[in-house]
């Protein structure tokens, strides 16, 4: 071993521990009495979509007004009943587009617009100045709360934080109130932003002198929103957390609970399921978690988990492709292939076993379901969000007979019987180890036509006539083409096709006896055609498919008569 080996060596030894030693692990909320594992969701929450505030603070280069008034309209396509618009007294963007929605009525009078403030009065006049003349409004007012914040950032006691709360609130009652005087409906949200890493009997507190200011009643109630701004620990101490702060807030009928969850440690969904469990009634969220850091909660993720367990997500996602479009244009970011419900690959198999399966389930769910979905490996319908059953099937060196049956079936109506699919699936198999990625529809269809139906060798079927005889006998008369020569083949029996056979026989002097045979229509209509499958054996009983396609069935028997031949001596 020479020098330079034994230092990288040396080095290597040195790098092999992480400097996990820096930091300390969070500590559990200690509620050994949670009922929230025992809850099921059984409904959507409220969804409050916050793309054009956090998904949008987020961006490298940030939505342009046409984008945000793309973004916009996608959202309320999608059927969001509360949007985030902005952060209007931070930036002169948000607050021109805040006016131009309300100032064009683009607002339907069913939508709640949503603005963020922080808890200062020449913010929170801005703010009320942004959503003047808007019908419906949510005034979403935070202010940090966590141990952290008030020690590093803010240097003040809880008293001082809960006195900055309370007085910001005062100052958005009394500016609100002249919006409703203009006949706004208003109403309040206030987050104590760090929720997670805020005390709990701080939280409470801080909360409680909130709504003892503004005075929220049951009918108008008072949006508390509880964010995991930086996720801190698993989802189940969040789930804690938002138990124990349900229970000891006083007043809990006069509020309601929302969550904005953060996917720093890659659990905002999950935070959030939990979440609702625990008894949170509200969401924040955006579509395929764009956010801050790793993101925010994926709303589209949350509601179409739901919706694979019978649940009306209230949201409407069955145009995935355009949601995807749209989002991608919007915020100039790909979204993965991977994405849950969305990705391009989401409900594509390349695994033979599992492509089996799904060929399998979906012939089941056609023919013997019940209406319900049941297919192995696909969680939803494809064509629920829009897709196609047909791309759920992929084919690579990784696939087996199952994707290709399921790939002849699906694209181009034809079903084999088993022993000649598993004479073609080698074929595909070496073709897509030799090119090494992914085989399409079509050169699978053109590796199966050049095997079994245009198949290269000495015969050619020419021309034929078929002649009804004495009795149930057929006569039948053809040219054929053996290499350059034309031959004359003549012979009789019970159908069309057996005079071919016993014509071959003779001409040709050799044993050729049909053993399997089926025949079926391709297409409907006038585009309709027929497709011929069968075998021949020789006198070694050696098995021989062919196949023929044509929109006379007889044509297709004689094309696929020829084709066997073919096969027989190449």
């Amino acid at each position: 071993m020479n020098a330079e080996n034994e230092s990288i060596n040396k080095n290597a030894e040195a790098v092999k521990k992480m400097p996990f030693h820096k930091y300390k692990p969070f500590k559990p909320f200690p509620l050994t009495d949670r009922t929230w594992p025992d809850q099921v969701i059984t409904e959507a929450p409220r969804w409050c979509s916050v793309d054009l505030r956090d998904g949008n603070q987020a961006l490298v280069e940030p939505m342009t007004p046409d984008e945000k008034l793309k973004m916009w309209n996608l959202l309320l396509e999608i059927g969001f009943k509360e949007i985030e618009v902005g952060f209007p007294a931070a930036s002169q963007t948000d607050f021109d587009f805040v006016r131009m929605i309300i100032e064009e009525d683009r607002i339907p009078d069913d939508v709640t617009i949503q603005i963020l403030c922080q808890a200062r009065e020449e913010l929170i006049a801005r703010s009320c100045e942004a959503v003047q003349g808007a019908k419906n409004i949510i005034f979403h007012l935070y202010n940090s709360t966590s141990k952290l914040q008030r020690k590093v950032v803010f240097n003040m006691s809880r008293e001082e934080v809960i006195k900055l709360a309370t007085d910001a609130t005062e100052i958005v009652k009394t500016h609100t109130d002249r919006l409703e005087a203009d006949g706004s409906n208003i109403t309040f949200e206030y987050s104590p932003e760090s929720y997670t890493a805020t005390e709990m009997d701080f939280a409470v507190e801080i909360c409680g002198a909130v709504v003892d200011v503004w005075q929220p009643t049951v009918e108008q109630k008072l949006i508390l929103n509880l964010p995991s701004t930086v996720e801190m620990a698993t989802p189940n101490v969040y789930a804690d957390q938002l138990e124990w702060f349900a229970r000891n807030l006083a007043e809990r009928d006069k509020v309601v609970i929302s969550l904005h969850t953060h996917n720093d440690r890659g659990t905002g969904v999950a935070a959030s399921e939990l979440g609702l469990m625990a008894g949170a009634d509200r969401i924040e969220g955006t579509l395929f978690g764009n956010g801050e850091r790793t993101g925010n909660c994926d709303v589209i993720t949350m509601a179409m988990n739901m919706f694979s367990q019978g649940i009306d997500p209230k949201l409407y996602l069955a145009d995935m492709a355009r949601i995807v479009a749209v989002s991608e244009v919007c915020t100039k970011m790909s979204v993965h292939e991977r994405q849950p419900y969305a990705g391009e690959l989401v409900f594509t198999a390349f695994s033979g076993s599992h492509q089996d399966a799904i060929r399998k389930g979906m012939s089941f769910v056609e023919k013997d379901s019940d209406g319900e979905w049941e297919v192995p490996y696909l969680p939803i319908d494809p064509g629920d969000v829009g897709g196609s059953y047909r791309e759920t099937v992929r084919v690579n060196s990784q696939s087996g007979k199952g994707g290709v049956a399921f790939i002849l079936e699906n694209y181009f109506g034809v079903s084999l019987p088993r022993p000649l699919l598993l004479e073609f699936s080698p074929i595909i198999q070496k073709l897509s180890e030799a090119d090494g990625g992914e085989l399409k529809p079509e050169e699978i269809w053109k590796a199966f036509v050049a095997e079994f139906i245009e198949v290269e060798g000495p015969y050619q079927l020419v021309d034929y006539k078929i002649n009804s005889i004495a009795g149930d006998q057929e006569s039948c008369t053809a040219n054929i083409k053996v290499a350059e020569n034309n031959l004359a083949v003549s012979g009789q029996g019970s159908g069309p096709i057996d005079a071919f056979i016993a014509g071959l026989v003779e001409t040709l002097n050799e044993p050729l006896n049909v053993v399997e045979y089926q025949e079926y229509a391709l297409n409907e209509g006038s585009e309709a055609q027929a497709i011929c499958i069968l075998a021949i054996t020789d006198e070694k009983q050696n098995k021989y498919y062919g196949v023929g396609i044509s929109q006379n069935t007889t044509t297709a028997a004689f094309k696929s008569i020829i084709a066997s031949i073919n096969r027989k001596w190449r």
